[in-house]
């Protein structure tokens, strides 16, 4: 079983909670298994697919905007080489931006490589990855003629929508997205689940991590718990940034689905901490300065894994110009790692709280592991504010005045 330690304010080394926390009958802990739904043939199933686009493909092209991206990025980000594929299949997105020139570009890039598409909309009515996904399918269409239906695949809702209506038509293979499951929630589904195995990641040990995680949260005190508790209490106390840190470039997207996570599934009714996130020591000398020493607003969750794959160590050198040869057989890694206490150290002394999580390595079981930690601990404090943590009404508004002013647009140029 893993194990997150979580810092209190007070200590670095155990979890010390705020003084009159609220507390969580175990009615008000919610479960989270129908967000891990998978069964052993689905997987099967699902890999089946990717081996097979790993034969037959040099890029995977996956469109979708939010949820429908974001967890499936940010376990590939953490888990692949930084210069190079774990199988040969580079996976590339689409659908989360509106940019023409990128769009363009990406169609250029693509034209002397074999190529699969997954287009992921619950509906198919998001704008984003509609646009993208009539542009690619005509691409595609005229690129690969009636082989286009084995290269598309969807995934999208089990019973109506727009996308589902355009896979019938046309022939795509289909995954289900499950009705009761949010884009943000949906990493552990086929949303998640085919982008990831096409990189060449252990989708089953992924799965094994969040369901290990819902076990170990189903308990009336927990980490997760404790984590939305903290948080919760922090924000009473005044504070209204919650600041998300490591020490990993690779955990880069992971902070993104985070962000995603938290301020979508909170801010409702003019509450909630608002998610930012920083990657160091990279960010330390650019908001560095206004972390340590700035408006007291924020607190600092900092995640870190222990065990990280690749290091290397410093080496010696006889004239030692740049004095670091006291550094000299430690690793870059050992060097991370400490450095991440300094800092810990420096922003609680100047003021700032710091929480910690901590996992034992990096690696798919751990990361699935904590992805589940984040989903629990989320549905928890948006029940301690007192909203609905899986609509977004905010989101909705801006999707109905976009539309209002494209249509506008378009009877502009008619008349």
């Amino acid at each position: 079983m893993s194990k997150l330690f979580l810092t209190g304010v007070d200590d670095m080394i155990n979890f010390h909670p705020l003084t009159n926390l609220p507390t969580m009958k175990i009615s008000e802990n919610p479960s989270m298994q129908h967000y891990n739904p998978v069964t052993m043939q689905e997987l099967f199933t699902i890999q089946n697919v990717a081996n097979q686009i790993n034969s037959r493909a040099q890029i995977f092209l996956v469109i979708g905007v939010g949820g429908s991206f974001l967890g499936a990025r940010a376990v590939i980000d953490a888990l692949t080489p930084y210069f190079h594929t774990n199988n040969g299949v580079e996976i590339l997105f689409a659908g989360n931006n509106m940019s023409g020139a990128y769009l363009k570009q990406l169609l250029s890039y693509l034209d002397t490589k074999d190529i699969y598409v997954n287009v992921i909309s619950k509906s198919g009515s998001t704008m984003e990855p509609a646009l993208a996904f009539r542009v690619v399918k005509k691409y595609m269409e005229q690129r690969y003629g009636k082989e286009t239906s084995d290269r598309i695949i969807v995934t999208t809702g089990a019973e109506k929508g727009i996308l589902k209506q355009i896979a019938k038509k046309e022939g795509y293979r289909q995954f289900t997205v499950p009705s009761e499951v949010g884009g943000r929630y949906s990493v552990f589904t086929p949303v998640g689940l085919l982008p990831i195995a096409v990189a060449g990641i252990d989708i089953e040990a992924f799965i094994r991590g969040g369901r290990q995680a819902e076990l170990d949260f189903s308990s009336e005190s927990n980490s997760a718990v404790d984590y939305a508790c903290n948080r919760f209490a922090l924000y009473k106390k005044g504070y209204s940034v919650e600041l998300l840190a490591s020490f990993e470039p690779r955990l880069n997207k992971l902070h993104e689905w985070w962000k995603q996570l938290f301020g979508e599934s909170e801010g409702k009714e003019h509450k909630g901490l608002y998610p930012s996130t920083v990657n160091y020591s990279t960010d330390l000398h650019a908001i560095g300065q206004f972390i340590q020493d700035g408006s007291r607003i924020m607190f600092e969750t900092l995640i870190h894994f222990d065990d990280i794959e690749g290091d290397i160590e410093i080496p010696f050198s006889a004239e030692d110009i740049d004095g670091l040869n006291y550094l000299v057989g430690r690793s870059m890694n050992d060097i991370n790692a400490t450095s991440k206490d300094g800092v810990a150290l420096a922003h609680e002394e100047g003021g700032v709280p710091v929480i910690r999580i901590e996992l034992p390595k990096l690696d798919a079981y751990h990361v699935g592991y904590l992805m589940m930690f984040f989903m629990k601990a989320c549905v928890i404090s948006a029940n301690l504010l007192e909203v609905n943590p899986f609509d977004q009404p905010g989101v909705e508004a801006y999707k109905k005045k976009m539309l209002e002013l494209l249509k506008e647009d378009v009877v502009k140029v008619r008349a």
